[in-house]
């Protein structure tokens, strides 16, 4: 089971702050997002976002990076500073 979080903006505009996802094998962060759109569409323009950051199990991730079965993934807003 794949836990996912959603921060800051993310989790206001979903509605959720944790998801889970059982996998059927291991994929990568690329083949989750198609995994999570497939259950929830409505989340297209967050997930496909390219500003969005990810981390997987808390290292900074791509979509190349690897997500296990067990893996905690996480998703961020984009951020501004100042």
């Amino acid at each position: 089971m794949v836990t996912i979080l959603f921060f800051g903006r993310l989790k206001e505009e979903l509605g959720v702050g944790q998801y889970n996802l059982e996998l059927s094998s291991s994929t990568d962060v690329a083949g989750l997002k198609q995994q999570l759109l497939a259950a929830q569409p409505n989340w297209r323009e967050w997930l496909l976002d390219d500003r969005v950051l990810v981390a997987v199990d808390q290292v900074m991730a791509t979509n190349e990076s690897a997500v296990g079965g067990q893996a905690e993934v996480a998703f961020f807003p984009p951020v501004t500073g100042g």
